[in-house]
Order: C-alpha cells, then sequence, then structure tokens
C-alpha cells in the first residue's frame, strides 16, 4: 500500500491497477471522519484504494497512521469541489467513489461496487461512464433510513443505457456519492469544474455520460446533520438554486440531448422551485421573488410540446408559468385548509375507530380464554402454510376438539383451501378472536397491539434454518435491518411461550437473536414431515401437475432475497443455461415470496417448456419432492431440502457481497451441501457431467444433513401437538430418529421404477 502523501496508483496509461478508488473527502465533521475511515479499513478488499483528501489539521490527525489509506493534506479553508478534485488527482483507480467526510460506507459496498464497475469495463463500444447506486439517510434522530431511490434502480435493472433510454435515473437524489465514475470520465468532463456545488455536479455528471449503468445495492450512508436542515437567511443561496437549474439545461441543450432527459430535468427543476415556494420558511419578499425568478425559468426552458401534469400539481405549474404569485398564494391557502379539514376529519374517524376497537378489544379481553380455539398465520398472513400448516393439520387429526382460525390478508382470502374458518385483520371477529384464543401460531410476529395475557400460550415456528443474521444480530447491519425498531422487536419476542427449531445451531443463534424467556422446541420442522412421509405415487402425481414427463430431469432453482436488490432479476442466464442442460432437463424457477409484487422476468421463457416458472407454486415441498436436483444461493431451502438427500448445488456468484452486506452465521462456502459453482460456466459444467451428484457432493451432504437436519425425521408436527396443545411431558414424546436411520421419500427416479 502506498504510504501517506505518495501516489496511490499507476501511470495513467492503461497500466494494471486499482478497480475503484473510495475517494473520502472534506473536514472532520464533529468528528465523523474516524468511523467513516474505521468502516473502510475494516472491510479493507484487493483492488479498492482508499484516498483521504483532508482539509484542516483535524481531519489530517484523523487520517493519520492508518494503514492503506493514501492522505492528501489540504489547508482549511478548502472547498468540497477542491477536495474532490485534489483526491481524484492522487487516486490510481480505474473508477472513483466520492464519500463525504461525515458520511460512511456500508459493509460490503466497496467490494460490490468494485465488482459490478469490473463487470462494466468493456470495450469502447460500450463504454459505461457513470454507475448509480443506492444510499441510506442517518439522522440525528433516525438511522439507515432507505432512500426513494431503489425503483429507478431497479428498474433499469443490469442494462447499460445512455440517458435519453434512462431519463428517469435524474429523480434519482443528485449525490455525487450515489454516482461512481470512471476516472478518465471524470478528469475530461468534471475534474476543472472544481464546484463545491454538489447537486450541480451530481446532475452533470449524468448529461455527459455517454452511457449510465445502475447498481440496486446501498453504497452510501449519508449523514445528514441537523445544523444542515437548519435554513440559512441569505435570499441570494434560494435564488441560486434557479440558476443551477438554468446551466444545467444550458449543459443539456449544449449537448444536443433528446427531449426526454431535458423533459425529466425540467421536471425536476419546476417541482424543486414549488417545494421550496410551499415549504420553506422564507419572508414574504424573498418568497414573491423567488416565485417570479421561477416563472420566468419555467417558460424559458419548458420543453417544446411538453404537458402539464394533471389535477392539483397542474394548477400549481399553470400559476408558476403566468407568474400568479397572489393567486399561487390564495390558492395554497385554500388547499392548505382543506387539508386541514381533511386531516381532521379523517383523524376523528380514525381515533372513533381506535377507540371502538380497543374498546371491543378489552371486552374480550375480560372474557375469559377460550381452550379449544386456536389462532393460526403464516408470513404476514399470506394463508395457509409453512411450520403453522403442518401442526394445523396434525391438530386436526390429533386434537379435533380444538378448533382452529387463520388470519389471512383480504387478498389472499380466495387461496385459502375451501372450508378455511378465517379472519381479516382488523375486523370485528378478528379481535375477538385475538383476544379469546388459547393458542397462536405464527411463523412471523403478530401484531405490537395483540395483548399477551397469561393463560394463552404463543407458539412461534419459525419459516428456516438462519444462514443470515437475524434479529438482535441485525443491529450492525442497517441495510438488512431497514430500520427495525429493536425495542418492539425483543417486546414481540418477550410473548412468545415456545420456539420451534429444525437442529442445535438453530436454537443457539434463536436464543442469541431473540434472547427472552421461551422454551426451545428442538422437535424439527413440521412442515418438513412430509418429506420422509410422501410416497411414490405422490411424487409422480406432483410431477405430473406441474407437466414434467417421466424420465425427464427437474432442477429446482430457488434465490434467495437479496436486501440490496428492490426488484428480482435472475442471476442466471436461464435460456442458455436451459439449452446447455438439454432437452432432457426442466428448469422450475421460484422467486423469493418477498418480490411477489413485482412482475416475472420470466414470462419470455415459458413457451420452452425446459423453464417453469413456479413462484406463485403453493407448498414449496411439493416442487422439492418434485425435483431430482436444487440449485440454489443462500436460502434457507437447502436445510429443508437436505432432509431428501438429493444433490445440492450453490450458485454463489456474489456470495462476499452478501455476507458482509446481510450479515451470515458461518461460512457456506467451507460448509456447503454439496458442489458450489461462482459463474454460470461453472454450475452449467457440474451438470453437464456428473459432478452434481457425485461422490464428493455426497460427502459434503452427509456432513451437512448431520449438522442441519438433526431433528426432522418426519414426526416433528406430533411432538409439537402433543406437547403444546395436548400438554404431554418431554418423556412422553417420540424420540427423534437419527438421521442415518431415516427413510426419506422416493427420488423421481424411483418413483418412476415402482
Amino acid at each position: 500500500m502506498p504510504e501517506q502523501g505518495e501516489s496511490a496508483g499507476p501511470e495513467r496509461d492503461g497500466s494494471a491497477g486499482p478497480e475503484l478508488s473510495v475517494v473520502v473527502h472534506g473536514r472532520n465533521v464533529q468528528g465523523h471522519l474516524g468511523a467513516c475511515l474505521d468502516a473502510l479499513a475494516a472491510q479493507a478488499s484487493p483492488g479498492v484504494e482508499v484516498i483521504v483528501a483532508a482539509v484542516g489539521a483535524s481531519a489530517q490527525a484523523a487520517a493519520a497512521d492508518r494503514t492503506g489509506v493514501t492522505v492528501v493534506p489540504l489547508p482549511d479553508g478548502t472547498g468540497d469541489g477542491a477536495a474532490r478534485a485534489a483526491g481524484a488527482e492522487r487516486a490510481g483507480g480505474r473508477w472513483l467513489h466520492f464519500v463525504p467526510s461525515k458520511d460512511g460506507v456500508p459493509t460490503g459496498a466497496p467490494r460490490a461496487v468494485a465488482d459490478r464497475t469490473a463487470d462494466l469495463d468493456g470495450g469502447d463500444g460500450d463504454r459505461v461512464d457513470i454507475l448509480v447506486v443506492d444510499h441510506l439517510r442517518s439522522t440525528w434522530r433516525h438511522q439507515g433510513m432507505p432512500s426513494p431511490d431503489g425503483k429507478h434502480l431497479a428498474k433499469q435493472g443490469r442494462r447499460a443505457l445512455p440517458l435519453a433510454d434512462c431519463p428517469n435515473l435524474l429523480k434519482v437524489t443528485p449525490l455525487l456519492g450515489n454516482r461512481v465514475l470512471r476516472a478518465d470520465f471524470w478528469r475530461a468532463h468534471l475534474a476543472e469544474l472544481a464546484v463545491d456545488d454538489e447537486t450541480f455536479a451530481a446532475y452533470a455528471a449524468l448529461l455527459l455520460a455517454d452511457r449510465v449503468a445502475t447498481l440496486d445495492q446501498v453504497a452510501l450512508n449519508v449523514r445528514e446533520l441537523r445544523v444542515e436542515s437548519i435554513p440559512k437567511g441569505d435570499p441570494e443561496e434560494r435564488y441560486e438554486v434557479i440558476g443551477r437549474y438554468e446551466s444545467l439545461l444550458g449543459l443539456a441543450a449544449d449537448r444536443g440531448l433528446p427531449t426526454a432527459p431535458r423533459a425529466a430535468l425540467y421536471d425536476v427543476m419546476v417541482g424543486d422551485c414549488l417545494r421550496i415556494v410551499a415549504r420553506e420558511q422564507l419572508p414574504d419578499p424573498v418568497r414573491r421573488e423567488f416565485f417570479h425568478r421561477a416563472s420566468k425559468a419555467a417558460v424559458a426552458w419548458r420543453p417544446e410540446g411538453h404537458q402539464h401534469p394533471g389535477g392539483l400539481e397542474g394548477v400549481r405549474r399553470r400559476l408558476l408559468e403566468e407568474d400568479a404569485y397572489t393567486k399561487y398564494r390564495t390558492f395554497q391557502t385554500a388547499n392548505q385548509q382543506r387539508r386541514k379539514l381533511r386531516s381532521a376529519v379523517v383523524a376523528r374517524k380514525h381515533k372513533v375507530g381506535v377507540k371502538v376497537r380497543d374498546l371491543r378489544y378489552r371486552r374480550a379481553l375480560e372474557r375469559p380464554v377460550d381452550p379449544h380455539l386456536a389462532v393460526f398465520t403464516a408470513y404476514w398472513d399470506r394463508g395457509v402454510a409453512c411450520n403453522p400448516a403442518a401442526i394445523a393439520a396434525k391438530l386436526a387429526e390429533l386434537a379435533p376438539h380444538i378448533h382452529p382460525v387463520w388470519v389471512v390478508s383480504a387478498a389472499n382470502v380466495p387461496l385459502l383451501p375451501p372450508g378455511t374458518d378465517h379472519v381479516v385483520p382488523g375486523t370485528r371477529r378478528y379481535w375477538e378472536v385475538m383476544a379469546r384464543a388459547k393458542y397462536l401460531v405464527n411463523n412471523a410476529n403478530f401484531p405490537n397491539a395483540i395483548v399477551k395475557r397469561p393463560d394463552s400460550v404463543h407458539l412461534q415456528t419459525h419459516h428456516g434454518t438462519p444462514l443470515k443474521r437475524m434479529g438482535l444480530d441485525q443491529l450492525d447491519y442497517p441495510a438488512a435491518a431497514k430500520g427495525l425498531n429493536f425495542h418492539d422487536l425483543l417486546a414481540r419476542v418477550d410473548r412468545w411461550d415456545y420456539s420451534v427449531s429444525a437442529n442445535g445451531h438453530s436454537t443457539e443463534m434463536w436464543e442469541r437473536a431473540y434472547p427472552s424467556h421461551y422454551t426451545s422446541l428442538d422437535y424439527g420442522y413440521p412442515r418438513n414431515d412430509v418429506y420422509y412421509g410422501a410416497t411414490a405415487a405422490d411424487v409422480r402425481a406432483i410431477r405430473e401437475k406441474l407437466g414434467i414427463a417421466p424420465g425427464k430431469r427437474a432442477i429446482l432453482y430457488a434465490p434467495t432475497h437479496r436486501d440490496y436488490e428492490a426488484a428480482w432479476t435472475p442471476r442466471l442466464d436461464l435460456a442458455t443455461l436451459a439449452e446447455q442442460l438439454g432437452e432432457d432437463t426442466v428448469l422450475l424457477v421460484r422467486g423469493h415470496y418477498f418480490y411477489g409484487g413485482a412482475a416475472s422476468p420470466l414470462a419470455g421463457l415459458r413457451k420452452s417448456g425446459r423453464v417453469i416458472d413456479v413462484s406463485s407454486y403453493d407448498p414449496v415441498e411439493e416442487l422439492a419432492l418434485a425435483a431430482d436436483a436444487l440449485i440454489t444461493d443462500y436460502s434457507s431451502i437447502m436445510f429443508d431440502y437436505a432432509n431428501l438427500d438429493r444433490p445440492i448445488v450453490i450458485y454463489a456468484d456474489d456470495w462476499e457481497t452478501y455476507a458482509t452486506t446481510r450479515g451470515v452465521y458461518f461460512d457456506l462456502m467451507a460448509e456447503a451441501p454439496g458442489k458450489v459453482a461462482r459463474t454460470q460456466e461453472e454450475l452449467t459444467a457440474l451438470f453437464t457431467s456428473d459432478a452434481w451428484r457425485d461422490e464428493s457432493a455426497a460427502k459434503a451432504r452427509r456432513a451437512f444433513r448431520h449438522r442441519f437436519c438433526e431433528y426432522d425425521d418426519g414426526r416433528a408436527a406430533e411432538r409439537v401437538v402433543r406437547r403444546v396443545f395436548l400438554g404431554e411431558s418431554e418423556d412422553s414424546l417420540p424420540p427423534v430418529t437419527p438421521v442415518d436411520e431415516r427413510t426419506p421419500a422416493p427420488t423421481p427416479e424411483e418413483a418412476t421404477q415402482r
């Protein structure tokens, strides 16, 4: 690593050097620089260098004597633009990520950014100048709040496009820190600007770029200081906002950009100006003058043929273009009064509704608990599924005197099995059932408003074995926690009487992530009982229902949710994979349920018959029974599928990013349930040979099953029902059958032969 003050990278002649230079710049604002550098040091990575353009003695002291950090000392008073330029001049990376000294870089972000930029380093024909990333916001009140930009980044996916084809990127928060810039692009177009106005530089970068790519992952934690939120008194600073947009629109015109990006930037300008008029505390003469100047700009720069939006926003824009300040203020006052009146009515109705609900709930809580009533719900009221469903089925067999009622969202009621007694959250019967049920079973958590009665029993079943960090262990991973209120979480955990576990690893992790006084039921996951009870006829029937012909190899591909992706995009080229695996292989592709509301990216592949989208198919256990093998990344389905003792292949193209961003409990690469592929080529090679099911794969699976299928033997639901609902003692329950003595359901090949 270079020493302080020395050149950080290679000569700029194309020789090898760092992929990414993280340029931290500015003063040591409120002492935050040290924390920023500590976080970067904790995730030092090959191909990533850290440059600190340290302004003033305090910043230089905070950056001094740090291994792997190049310090560029700058005098007090150096502006942000000059500091950025000085840091970039010293940087040797092919890409530059500018990070203000008060902000932070989330765990895993530099590696993820460097991996993405390495993918973008193609030929001149596909040259990409900017990689737009996501960010979090932290204030003096709240930490790790997500930005509104994810939808724009997810929409573009992994395509690199000219701005004309992705004008909505101009709506992404204008920060230089969420735009990773190709170094030679910066030097050719932006270095000479050296402007302190970060907003101008952020917009200008997009306008000047040839092509833009996105990474739907958080790479910056913006710390919004309280002093920054206090309006300044100089009116010229407000007028400069209009001048900035006019300069940018002029730049767009000079560049010859088509209508779409110029219209998008125009809309941003008008919206920002109207926001300042409506919301900022300005003296009326300043507000009037600002409105007048904004009106002139709105008229002068309005793109030809540009239409006003409808509704109230359209009225506001027309009044602005007419420079009708008095009319606008009258209109604004009327709207404020209308909103206040509407809010008062809504608040009154809500208050009355809450009072009525609370009164009914309290009255119901005063009535005796019904010992023959059990409430079930799964996956935040999605329907009859997972461990609660398996327990309910066994309950009907062993304790038919206990009546089950399912909590299901209104949207999912039509999907319920016929005859299922259910309640919709918020209804009168919902509160009555929640108040009086003896047993409350969930694989997530009930709402905070639910009261834990002393003689009720709360059974937490969970919905997977934890690889990723959970509960309190997410404290160090704000991108994953996404604003989770840990105090409320612990209050919910304190309602648990029992926690179901599938293995000793889970028991230990649940006790660590969700510390409380519940009893751990080390009985196995009830949903996995079917893997030991299904017959050859069951396997054949499921495959027939899915349209899998006898003799075909079916591979289930089930990737997990990534907290740094707003929408699911298959990480495999499924069409190519299906083609390379041949006509005798069918891919069953299941996206994670967190992405259930998004349009499926598989629509174009369904016609081939060799790729079947099973994202909406329930139960997932049937898909596992139908599959000859499983491909997954970090999904907990691997722990369940291992019960079948069939081949599992881990496709881990972004393991390091996932592990450092989400946090994990063990190294899956070292303790995988079978073969591991890091690229699609490696994955294809495994399945076009017998490597996916060879002896080394079987050996790895055997060790994995002994650790993670410890209690799953086909009788988990029975043990839960007899202990929790029938009150039997631990000693009277069926003992867990050792892993090596169990007989899983027949494979599809075996089922065909029977």
